[in-house]
């Protein structure tokens, strides 16, 4: 989705950026640095294969006086609504772990990325599964060698 931001007198599009590596379009640069550390390193991997429902959808029976959730618009009840649920999709997948590349967060990333690990808690086997959430390039450089190690530790290859 385009954005108009003012630049000067003049209305600029900003269009998404998209970082290409290998057919892939990234997110961000950082992601597609870690894309290219575990290429090179033999580490299989999807790039953002599932979605998580971290929080499931459910009815709000009360009222709740409210303007929209932007600030925006008229001070009235907006209850008596479905509350949508929240999901989560994980940047990087592959046999035993998880990553999540993040350089800047906007301001709901830490709550859901705890819903997250919550739902991993809930459901997963701590000595299978390793997350990681490198935030700088010497970081996914050092997720690559985790990785590794984990992985002989384990007798794998990181075979998906």
């Amino acid at each position: 989705m385009a954005y108009k931001r003012k630049k000067g007198k003049t209305i600029v599009k900003n269009r998404k950026k998209s970082y290409e590596f290998m057919g892939i379009d990234y997110k961000s640069t950082l992601e597609k640095n870690m894309a290219m550390l575990l290429t090179a390193s033999n580490i299989p991997f999807e790039y953002e294969p599932a979605k998580y429902e971290v929080m499931e959808a459910f009815d709000f029976p009360f009222k709740s006086y409210e303007r929209q959730s932007n600030g925006k618009g008229e001070f009235k009840d907006r209850g008596g609504k479905k509350v949508l649920g929240i999901k989560y999709t994980p940047d990087f997948v592959g046999h035993g772990f998880i990553i999540e590349t993040k350089g800047f967060s906007n301001e709901s990333f830490p709550m859901r990325w705890k819903m997250f690990k919550r739902l991993l808690a809930d459901g997963f086997d701590p000595y299978v599964l390793v997350i990681y959430k490198p935030q700088k390039i010497s970081e996914c450089e050092e997720t690559v060698k985790l990785i590794k190690k984990h992985n002989d530790e384990r007798g794998t290859k990181g075979e998906n």
